[in-house]
């Protein structure tokens, strides 16, 4: 990458005009190694700045359309007796516009791409989760393909790292889940766990591995406390495999497609409309 790079070539020359001045090595050394750093830390920090305002028009983007859509659920809140199903289909399609105008902004970090390797991994990130969200999972596969030694997205989040076990899975790449899984689940401690020993338990039972599930329950109880885990680990354990469920998870789980959330149930006034005590 350029920063590394510009301050390979700060750092050789520095030893080049030392060497022609007769510096002592060790002079030489300390001058060098001080140019590398302090080239390699200013770059960063000047495109880091730049960086940031491209960062910062895409965080608003989706602040604004995020408060657009809770003062939409606010205002059908207010107004009993309205459609549930059309206000989820209007949020869906709000929650549609808002993700792909992220994705469109997310061009905007391109030019920082050849400064810096955490770039262009960062960007690969939000593209994963956008291109996620929006279930355009060819996309989502393709990026997942780039995971290598300091390549593809970043998995520094149970979120991620869920979405890529849980293509594994859809993918029929079971080992892959496993391999996932086993890397990553030690550096999320406690509930920042919840999420990957639910995917992976899930999976097992979805392949027909009760037991295997079990162990992993048995571990996600004792890590997390999470009420959930406890609850399905009763179920396998009394051979209720069919009772198993995550919902009790919540939105993080039900954002990775994996399950269907409970219909919400229309609300009907009762009485005269007009008249909510019904004379």
């Amino acid at each position: 990458m350029l920063s590394l790079l510009i301050s390979t070539l700060v750092a050789i020359a520095l030893a080049s005009a030392l060497n022609a001045s007769h510096a002592s090595t060790g002079t030489t050394v300390i001058f060098t190694v001080a140019g590398f750093f302090g080239s390699f830390f200013l770059i960063g920090f000047l495109v880091r700045k730049k960086m940031s305002q491209a960062q910062g028009a895409l965080q608003e983007s989706m602040l604004s359309a995020q408060k657009r859509m809770q003062r939409k659920v606010q205002q059908f809140q207010n107004k009993p007796g309205g459609n549930v199903k059309q206000m989820q289909r209007q949020i869906e399609m709000d929650q549609q516009v808002m993700l792909k105008q992220g994705l469109e902004l997310t061009k905007g970090l391109e030019p920082f791409r050849k400064w810096s390797i955490l770039t262009g991994r960062q960007i690969a990130t939000m593209r994963l989760q956008f291109h996620y969200q929006l279930k355009e999972f060819d996309k989502v596969d393709e990026i997942l393909a780039t995971c290598g030694f300091l390549r593809g997205p970043l998995m520094m989040e149970p979120m991620t790292v869920a979405m890529r076990m849980a293509r594994c899975y859809k993918n029929d790449d079971l080992e892959g889940a496993k391999k996932v899984y086993k890397r990553q689940i030690m550096w999320f401690r406690g509930d920042r766990g919840a999420l990957l020993y639910g995917l992976m338990s899930w999976i097992y039972v979805k392949t027909g591995e009760p037991d295997e599930a079990r162990r992993v329950l048995l571990k996600a109880k004792e890590s997390t406390g999470v009420e959930t885990f406890a609850r399905n680990w009763e179920h396998l354990s009394n051979d209720r495999v069919k009772s198993f469920s995550n919902a009790g998870l919540g939105d993080e789980w039900f954002s990775l497609y994996l399950e269907n959330p409970p219909a919400v149930k229309q609300q009907r006034m009762r009485g005269n409309p007009r008249n909510p005590r019904g004379f």
